[in-house]
């Protein structure tokens, strides 16, 4: 449609008080609003008219027409003061009823009870609940592993490229828990996997097959005394399976292309280069949703840099001393004689920085149009003809057919021939003396591995890490093996996630967060219509909804589809394998099913089409409970879900809406005056930094606006609707906001106060609060203005 939708065009009308009102945006209360003053004021003009009917005796038809007038205006004025009633009553009542409502006795309330009783409450520590400041000194949040929907608009490798790029698979961040922070609420990724984890340890339905295969794998993982005591040996025997290496003296001189085939479909390694399964974003555009074997760069071994003159891409000297020193320590650790281990790794050094050099980061190939280049595995073979690329292709995604007409999306086709180029060098020279390229590869598949090998592979892992300057440290062990058994078992584990998940109460909550954010943007003063139109059909076409997968696959089809894998409880390396052809079985799932299927691992809304799509792991405990007071669940995840709406539909806002400055300086102003840093030399904020203030705020705005209209649909069917620790409705909803931690938040960069200041400002020149937030023992009490 060209035209605004009608229901979201400013205008004025009034429902007729026999059908149910619509939901509608609810402000905050302002002086002029009162009931009363609009009663008398309509009273006002009608008895100014009286004098007038004394005078003349007007005809008997203009008599009726002035008392249909007079009821309709009477009947109007009634109904504005309902609805101005009711709009004060239902933010308001929860507010007269301390001490009145009903208490929450459930398991989940009782400890969100005493979670609250350890935590800072605002109305009782007014001045200082609010003084940790999120500003971009903050450590970062675990990022738990693997990295989604990050980098170029359907790329599938991460942005967030550092000096020596790109991160290595299965590293990750670590997360300092402040001990000033421990009562806050963790960051949403770190809730899900904790909630992951007690699935995974729980001991509930015994005699499903595939969920006792996905536990038994967790707990192999586990199993940490099992994995020390098996060693090297597992990787050993592994390696002459696969026909031996020259390290060991023992080599069956196996073919190039069928080893690489061999380790692409059962041991997902990709030496060489790397595959992913996606859309092509030009396609998605014109409303196409085919999927695309995709052929990119190497996570390559060797720690390189790129180097902006030269637009190359090379190893340090600092960098290639403790890298080296790194391989050396692999081969001892697998047995290899000490008098030839030094060729080994000298050949491997050598032939990964031949690689190296025509590989570029994401950003670069980006620029130089480098991404999603179209070609047939015809032609690629042409370009590139050292790889055998339809058997390799269809290896990795056996046992599906592919032929040479068959198109494919190259990331730098620069690095594909480049690589082609010197890997044929390679075989021609050295590789019936040293087999360098064979030894390439198996270190390769060595490194895939890593994680079910013993700690002694780990720690030099982990040294080469520090000494290459990162200094994030590795999560616990349980969340690894949480994050190993999702990226095997992940249909199970969103299985037992869906059984799980209050599929009414999160509807309820995306529904009512999405209506009270349309009005929201009907408040904005914006610079032209063309910008507020724009938003408007977009905002208007979306269909927001609870994501989950369309087919439900029942218990008995899930346990046909893991029915052919086998896991040991003492034997992590053999788990491990199996895993690793799980992997293959999902990729070649992604190819051929043209449904999204739910990825278990998402935290945040993303649109699909003309879809907003509010992933299950959102809604989970302690962010939000079925049990929960409707104002907890609001004052939460409310607010979390409004900020997630509002950053992904309005990023660029601050250029639309002359709003967003004035809310960020009127915000900012508050902290200043209330922290007495006014006029003291306080920086003044960034344009970014207006924007995220006015996104937090207006959030909370959004979530407070529809948490009365939640909190009177459910009176009509549960009266007594419960608290926690005897709070107001109200006082629960804004003191259980302010346990939100920002460290989880990532654009918390730009958030130059904490967010639970944000109650202070709420609370401002309002009735809302049930008692004052400023500091009694400041001499001066200050008056704000309403942002």
């Amino acid at each position: 449609m060209s035209e605004t939708p009608k229901e979201l065009e400013p205008q004025l009308s009034v429902q007729p008080s026999s059908q149910p009102e619509p939901e509608r945006r609810l402000q905050l209360p302002l002086p002029s609003q009162d009931p009363h003053d609009t009663r008398q004021h309509t009273q006002l003009q009608l008895s100014e008219s009286e004098p007038e009917h004394q005078h003349q005796a007007p005809p008997v038809w203009i008599n009726h027409r002035r008392g249909l007038l007079f009821l309709g205006f009477s009947v109007c004025a009634a109904i504005l003061g309902l609805i101005c009633y009711k709009h004060r009553h239902l933010l308001n009542r929860s507010n007269n009823q301390e001490g009145k409502v009903t208490p929450c006795l459930s398991p989940a309330c009782q400890w969100a009870s005493a979670q609250l009783s350890m935590s800072a409450d605002p109305f009782t520590q007014p001045c200082d609940y609010f003084l940790f400041t999120c500003g971009s000194d903050r450590l970062s949040a675990d990022s738990g592993g693997r990295q989604r929907g990050q980098g170029i608009p359907g790329h599938p490798q991460n942005q967030k490229e550092t000096a020596a790029w790109p991160k290595r698979r299965g590293q990750s961040g670590a997360r300092d828990d402040r001990g000033l922070r421990g009562e806050k609420i963790l960051d949403r990724r770190s809730v899900l996997l904790q909630y992951l984890r007690e699935m995974l340890e729980s001991n509930d339905r015994p005699g499903r097959a595939a969920v006792q295969k996905a536990k038994a794998f967790y707990h192999s993982c586990l199993d940490t005394k099992s994995i020390e005591t098996a060693g090297a040996e597992p990787f050993l025997t592994l390696v002459q399976n696969l026909g031996g290496w020259a390290v060991s003296g023992q080599w069956n001189r196996t073919d190039f292309n069928a080893t690489l085939s061999l380790l692409m479909r059962d041991y997902a390694t990709f030496p060489f280069f790397n595959l992913y399964v996606g859309k092509d974003p030009n396609e998605i555009a014109r409303g196409t949703t085919k999927r695309y074997i995709q052929i990119d760069q190497p996570d390559l071994l060797i720690p390189i840099e790129w180097n902006s003159k030269t637009l190359k891409s090379q190893a340090k000297t600092q960098t290639l001393l403790p890298f080296l020193a790194s391989c050396q320590r692999y081969l001892a650790l697998l047995g290899a004689p000490s008098s030839s281990s030094m060729i080994h790794v000298g050949t491997f050094i050598s032939l990964s920085s031949e690689l190296a050099v025509s590989a570029a980061p994401l950003h670069h190939r980006h620029t130089q149009g480098q991404l999603y280049q179209r070609m047939t595995i015809r032609e690629l073979q042409s370009k590139a003809p050292a790889i055998d690329w339809l058997a390799c292709l269809q290896a990795a995604f056996h046992p599906l057919l592919l032929i040479e007409d068959d198109q494919v999306l190259l990331h730098n086709s620069l690095y594909i021939v480049q690589m082609s180029h010197i890997i044929g060098k390679w075989l021609k020279r050295h590789e019936l003396s040293t087999s360098p390229v064979h030894t390439y590869m198996l270190l390769n598949l060595l490194h895939t591995l890593m994680p079910a090998l013993d700690s002694r592979f780990t720690e030099t892992e982990k040294n080469l890490s520090l000494a290459l300057g990162n200094t994030d440290e590795g999560g616990p062990r349980w969340k690894r093996c949480v994050l190993e058994t999702e990226r095997g078992f992940d249909s199970v584990l969103t299985h037992l996630l869906r059984e799980r998940t209050a599929h009414r109460e999160a509807e309820e909550i995306i529904q009512n967060i999405f209506s009270s954010f349309k009005s929201k943007l009907r408040e904005l003063k914006w610079t032209d219509q063309k910008s507020f139109r724009f938003v408007m059909r977009k905002v208007q076409s979306l269909i927001p909804r609870l994501w989950t997968t369309r087919e439900i696959s029942s218990e008995a089809e899930i346990d046909q589809l893991f029915s052919k894998v086998t896991v040991g409880t003492h034997g992590f390396f053999s788990n491990y394998v199996q895993l690793l052809s799980l992997w293959q079985k999902r990729r070649r799932r992604l190819l051929t099913e043209q449904d999204e299927a739910a990825d278990i691992l998402s935290v945040t809304p993303f649109l699909l089409g003309d879809e907003l799509l509010f992933p299950m792991g959102m809604f989970l405990p302690p962010l939000f409970h079925p049990n929960y007071p409707r104002a907890m669940n609001y004052g939460v995840l409310g607010f979390l879900t409004a900020k997630d709406i509002l950053h992904l539909l309005l990023p660029d806002i601050y250029s639309q809406s002359e709003t967003v400055h004035d809310v960020g300086e009127c915000v900012w102003d508050h902290y200043l005056t209330a922290t007495e840093k006014a006029g003291r030399g306080a920086f003044s904020l960034s344009a970014a930094q207006q924007q995220e203030v006015w996104v937090q705020y207006s959030a909370l705005q959004i979530a407070l606006q529809c948490f009365p209209q939640a909190y009177h649909q459910s009176l009509k069917n549960d009266p007594e609707d419960t608290s926690i620790s005897g709070l107001s409705h109200t006082r629960l909803f804004l003191t259980s906001f302010s346990q939100v931690n920002c460290d989880s938040d990532p654009y918390r960069e730009f958030m130059p106060l904490e967010p639970s200041f944000l109650i202070t400002v709420i609370c401002a020149n309002s009735d809302l609060c049930p008692t004052s937030l400023q500091c009694a023992n400041k001499t001066q009490q200050h008056s704000f203005q309403t942002c």
